[in-house]
């Protein structure tokens, strides 16, 4: 669904290897957590993966689209939320969510049901017609978790997105991204809250000075850190070596 193949990435005319030798494949049907300390690589990793970078080497494909050979296709079937979504700020909530469902050509009766399902859980209806500039910053995060999902995505790829969620509504969402995956459908998110990922992810990763020092299921980290501990105490060691 989601796979990287020897996937490097240098900045400072290659001094700096941000991501090295990167080959993972998240599955269809499964929710990968994405883990590393600040500037392992992480966020680089998904802007190469959304078609915001080009990667130095290698290839990702989503869906089997080729992002850097076939990007509308890969992008068609993705949705993306960065770590600081930049919105349109000028447009009321309801008007932003058109906008997203009209790129993607979402019909106006499935826009309308799942407009109306999102708001609901979020606890945006009443606010929905307002200008997205008066939003705080955790209803713009719900706002754009919202439209990323509009068009049922293939891919859902989310940096931090628990960011500026209220507890009910973080909850609500893990269901949702449950749901989403129970169909055969992808997440890939990061995420700094190694206790949200422990419980959540199907699988996890974890990447340190651009290279993925560990990936699988719980048990399968366990097994390759030799130890039986929490997700914490196991990316605190593999990540302090």
């Amino acid at each position: 669904m989601l796979v990287f193949d020897q996937v490097s990435k240098s900045y400072k005319k290659g001094s700096v290897k941000a991501v090295d030798d990167l080959s993972l494949h998240v599955r269809p049907g499964e929710i990968f957590g994405f883990l590393g300390p600040n500037g392992a690589g992480k966020t680089t990793t998904i802007k190469m993966a959304v078609g915001l970078l080009r990667t130095d080497a290698g290839r990702i494909t989503i869906s089997g689209y080729d992002i850097a050979k076939d990007p509308l296709k890969a992008k068609a079937v993705m949705g993306f939320v960065p770590d600081n979504p930049d919105l349109y700020e000028r447009l009321t909530g309801l008007e932003y969510l058109n906008f997203i469902a009209d790129v993607y050509r979402v019909p106006v009766d499935v826009r309308r049901q799942r407009i109306s399902r999102m708001l609901e859980m979020f606890e945006l209806t009443n606010a929905i017609g307002d200008l997205v500039q008066s939003f705080s910053h955790g209803m713009q995060q719900k706002l754009a978790l919202t439209g990323a999902w509009l068009h049922d995505p293939d891919v859902l790829i989310l940096d931090e997105p628990m960011v500026g969620l209220d507890p009910r509504s973080a909850h609500l969402f893990k269901d949702l991204m449950h749901e989403h995956c129970d169909r055969g459908k992808t997440v890939f998110f990061s995420t700094h809250v190694l206790e949200v990922a422990e419980k959540l992810c199907d699988r996890i990763g974890i990447i340190n000075k651009g290279k993925l020092i560990a990936c699988g299921t719980m048990d399968e980290l366990r097994d390759q850190a030799k130890s039986e501990e929490s997700l914490e105490n196991i990316f605190l060691g593999l990540t302090e070596q």
